[in-house]
Order: C-alpha cells, then structure tokens, then sequence
C-alpha cells in the first residue's frame, strides 16, 4: 500500500550554543515512523544537540542539512530570521506574543516570507490549559540554581551547575549533599513551573508552610511557601479577588506582595506575567530597609517585567548577577551584602536536554502531531500566529509590532 508522504524537519538549534534539546528524540521518531507510514523526518546534524547524529542513524532517521522539501518544521527555540524557508511552517518557541523587542524582527520576516508560524505556547486544550511546554523542568532547574544561588553567596554549600549534572538523577545527587538551615523560601506559581520547583523542596525535605505561617512565624528550620496571585495580588477598588476577572482584567489589579518580601530569605518565581498586571514590587520598595530578600531566582525572566531586578538574561554558564538596591544597577555576583543576587536565565530546562527533551517529545506525539495530520484542526488554529503571511485573528493585535498598517 502506498501513502501520501509527509516530511517533517527537526531543525538544529543555533541560538545559543548551551541549547542542546530537540523537539523529538531518536525512538520518538521511529515509533511515529512506524506508526505513520505517510510521515518521513529529515534532521538536521548537530555537534551539540544532546542526542548524537549516530543516535537518530541507529534508529533510520534520514539526516541531511537541506530541510527545504519539507512541509513541516520543528523546532526549540527561536530560528533566524535571515535562515526561514520562504511559504513553510514552523512551530517553534516563538516569543514574540507579548511584543518582545528582541524578537520583533523574527514576527516580521515570518510575515514577509510567507510563512505559517505555530507557536508551542498556545498549543492548549478547549478550557486553555497549555498541553506542550518545559515548564516542570524549568521549575527544577530554577529552583536547583536558586538553592545552589543561597550555597555560593553565603558559603554554605557547593554543588555542581545543573548542567553539569547532565541528568536529573545525578543532580538528585548533588542535591543530596546539602543540609539546609534556617531559611525561608517562595515560591510564585501554581502551574506546571512551580510544581518543578515544588520537586526539588521536596527532595531536599524543606517543609511547606501556609501564607498566614510563613508571614508571621520564625521557624527554627527551613520553610517554603507557595502562593498564587490570590495572595500577591488584590482589586484596587476593594472588591474581592476572582480569578477569571484577573485573567480578564489584570489591569484592575495592585500589588500585594511587598509583606512577603519583608520576610522571604530566597524567592523562585514560577508564575506567568500579564503586561497590563501589577510588577509583583517596585524598585522604590527594592531600596527600602524592609526589603528583606536578597536571592532572586526568576525562572519566568522577563525581561523588566514582574521582577524589577531581572535587567537582562544570564547565560547557563555565568546564570547570576547582582543588582544594586539602591541604584537599580548591575554588579558583579556575590560582590556586596547589600546587593540583591538574580539568576535569571532564560533557557534553564536546556541544562538537563535529555530529560527535559523526552518529556517535550512525548508531549508532541500525544497533542500536536496526530492534530497536525488531521485536515483541519481547532488545537492547531488556536496556536497558529501567522498563517501563510497573514496575522491570524487572534492575534492580530500584533500587527503594529510587525509593522503591518491595518
């Protein structure tokens, strides 16, 4: 029996040489092969990528450099715009719904070259919850780095980078080695990133503590809260909080979090920012003496967004930098007493690839590609930013961003 085929790129990351995952591992691809005669994959070669070349060869993935002939592209983070393929589509980590500058010249070549872009964020379900994401390891490696953050600033304890470990039993390991003290630990977040992060209290045996306890109380050993923007956040006009009316309406919203602060020892944030919500602090309260916390761990990283103290992204090789309270300024890690430590990179599950790829792949394989054969797809019209050059409806509040005149 013939089939129709259906080509499918695995692109070769080239943003940053620290990211080595891929969207689909070598026996992800043979077993949707095998199951879908009318599907082939071409994948790119890759020195750095996590699974080896000879990996996907040992499986019978085709690799070659020239993905033109395929219909599908699949990706990690951001491609170049300059290397598009003129009228194909890619899904990919996009980040450009919020009108990110940084990426405002990838939605306009998208546009220009005819592409249809899918982007892994909005691929959800009808109630939108989002069913594709790394968010539960970029909670575990946030929140191993902000742990590791506390050891190096304080000299208490020295663990290997999270990268190093490679996988996450041998970061399991390191983890072993520390006893922590008297600390008091937040967590922002109730979703998939908070419950990574969630992960790693657990195994270092930190006890959880309710809002009202961790505001009020000293414990003698280390605690950690979690709280969501119910605890965080409250209606400037005194009404009380709803969640739906938040989601719908951030901008009716103030910033209740400044109590936590006067307390926290170490906070992880983990939940997702609105532009049109409140920051979670100024950085007129950063300067105050009431401000207590000074280890940032901001896995959500955007860029002067919710964190004030997130000023730029770190590298997976140097993830801290100091800010000046009082200026706002960037120093050097570790360099004052005074100073607030951040890490704040933005690709925190690329330093566990394999783990974090496998997860991704399965996730892909369940959601997104039996949808992508389908003729028509409302999962995938809800996640597609441009189709064939055009802003989608949904999205095209983004028109000014790509320059597009309505």
């Amino acid at each position: 029996m013939s089939y129709p085929v259906i080509s499918i790129g695995i692109l070769r990351e080239t943003k940053k040489n620290t990211e080595r995952r891929v969207a689909l591992t070598p026996w992800q691809i043979a077993r949707f092969m095998k199951e879908n005669p009318q599907v082939r994959f071409v994948v790119q070669p890759s020195e750095n990528r996590c699974f080896t070349d000879e990996e996907y060869r040992q499986e019978g993935v085709f690799l070659c450099e020239d993905v033109s002939g395929c219909q599908l592209l699949l990706g990690i983070k951001e491609v170049n715009p300059f290397a598009l393929i003129p009228r194909k589509t890619y899904a990919f980590f996009a980040h450009v719904a919020k009108k990110q500058p940084h990426n405002q010249k990838l939605l306009q070549y998208v546009i220009r070259k005819k592409i249809s872009l899918i982007d892994y964020e909005f691929i959800t379900n009808e109630q939108g919850s989002r069913l594709i994401a790394f968010g539960r390891w970029a909670g575990i490696v946030g929140a191993y780095n902000g742990i590791r953050t506390w050891g190096l600033r304080y000299g208490s304890w020295d663990v290997k980078p999270a990268w190093q470990c490679g996988t996450y039993e041998a970061l399991k390991k390191e983890l072993a080695r520390i006893r922590p003290g008297k600390m008091k630990i937040l967590l922002t977040g109730e979703g998939r990133v908070a419950s990574g992060a969630v992960e790693i209290m657990n195994l270092l045996g930190i006890r959880r503590v309710e809002p009202s306890e961790f505001l009020t109380e000293s414990p003698e050993g280390p605690v950690y809260c979690q709280i969501g923007p119910q605890h965080y956040t409250r209606r400037a006009d005194g009404k009380a909080f709803d969640f739906h009316d938040f989601v719908q309406h951030p901008d009716a919203y103030v910033s209740a979090f400044m109590p936590f602060m006067k307390v926290t020892d170490l906070l992880i944030t983990g939940h997702y920012w609105d532009p049109k919500s409140p920051r979670l602090f100024t950085r007129e309260e950063l300067a105050t003496g009431s401000f207590r916390c000074r280890i940032i761990a901001d896995i959500s990283c955007d860029i002067n967004g919710s964190v004030p103290t997130t000023i730029r992204a770190a590298s997976v090789e140097e993830p801290f930098y100091d800010v000046d309270p009082f200026t706002g300024e960037e120093r050097k890690a570790f360099s004052h007493s005074d100073n607030v430590t951040v890490m704040t990179v933005d690709n925190l599950p690329a330093e566990l690839p394999r783990d974090a790829s496998e997860d991704f792949g399965n996730a892909l394989l369940e959601h997104f590609l039996p949808e992508y054969l389908k003729t028509h797809s409302p999962l995938i019209e809800r996640a597609t930013i441009v189709k064939e050059g055009e802003l989608t409806p949904r999205f095209s509040y983004l028109a000014d961003y790509a320059g597009i005149s309505r």
